[in-house]
């Protein structure tokens, strides 16, 4: 099968790539986000970090050469974020070679200096088959025992509310993500013919498909109806987030329906944090065809009352 990527030399580790930084007015619970410069510096970050999922676009070429269009179909990438980039920095995508008729493989990004930027698996055909990173990570978890900012929520609570989606071109996201995907794709890192209106209808679907790293944005544009956030006012950030095809690719102007888990809670010495499984249903056949977990992470310094209810928890025990 011809490759829709444009014609570049794709080994097993792509080009340096400078990933945009698009969520600087990203606004939720009423107050920016660490996407903002001068949120992210009062936290004590030099700048606001380009969102983690911008890096799956560099790994799509990877995978779909080593994979072909199952990759966009079945395929499954799983990712712990490392560090935190920001615009200017430049970042390379590498993906170990599998062994001949392997459907796994490890995969990660470092910056042109070679920090770290993410840690990962990526398959094709049943996720649950192979130890992906997120889910051997949530396996190794301890109970948290001195919850504060999320000591309300409960593994296994759902979501309030069924949530209906969808992405247009030029449909804008919501205070979440102030953008559209026509706006994405004038600055992703790889652009696709299949991701276009025109290239679509040359796709092996016959219509456009959402790119990997939007489909992050799409579930996550709706994601306060679900009520599975922690006390607020407080400031999050993806520490993890795994994006699995069941029946792909998910398609531009098609309708919809989430449903929404928490399969985890967690702490470190900086954070709290929410593990959320989402299920995603094409309609109106109500078939599944997609899955993300994400690990959102808050961070204890952003919310004012942390010392204090920590020690009133304490005391209480």
């Amino acid at each position: 099968m011809t490759s829709p990527f444009p014609a570049t030399t794709f080994q097993l580790s792509g080009p340096l790539r400078q990933p945009r930084q698009m969520l600087a007015d990203q606004k939720y619970d009423g107050h920016k986000s660490i996407h903002d410069d001068a949120m992210a510096e009062g936290l004590g970050l030099r700048a606001g970090p380009i969102e983690g999922p911008t890096h799956f676009s560099q790994f799509d070429p990877l995978l779909f050469e080593l994979f072909g269009q199952a990759w966009f179909e079945t395929g499954c990438i799983s990712a712990h974020y490392q560090n935190m980039v920001v615009e200017g920095e430049s970042v390379r995508a590498f993906v170990e070679r599998p062994a001949p008729g392997a459907t796994f493989v490890r995969l990660r990004a470092e910056k042109a200096d070679g920090t770290p930027v993410l840690q990962g698996t990526a398959s094709v055909g049943d996720a649950s088959a192979h130890p992906h990173e997120l889910r051997q990570r949530i396996a190794k978890l301890r109970p948290p025992t001195g919850l504060v900012i999320n000591r309300d929520l409960k593994v296994g609570q759902r979501g309030a509310v069924a949530e209906k989606i969808r992405m247009g071109f030029d449909q804008h996201m919501g205070d979440h993500y102030p953008f559209t995907l026509n706006d994405k794709l004038k600055v992703i890192t790889e652009p696709c013919d299949w991701y276009t209106p025109e290239g679509g209808k040359r796709s092996p679907w016959g219509r456009a498909i959402i790119p990997t790293e939007m489909i992050s944005v799409l579930l996550g544009s709706t994601i306060a109806e679900a009520q599975l956030g922690g006390r607020k006012p407080a400031v999050g950030l993806f520490a993890g987030q795994e994006i699995s095809l069941v029946k792909g690719p998910l398609f531009v102007d098609t309708d919809y329906e989430l449903e929404r888990e928490i399969v985890a809670l967690s702490e470190s010495a900086r954070t709290e944090s929410v593990w959320v499984r989402t299920k995603v249903y094409e309609l109106p056949s109500r078939t599944l065809v997609a899955e993300m977990i994400l690990n959102g992470a808050t961070m204890k310094a952003s919310y004012p009352h942390y010392e204090a209810e920590a020690k009133a928890l304490e005391g209480n025990l």
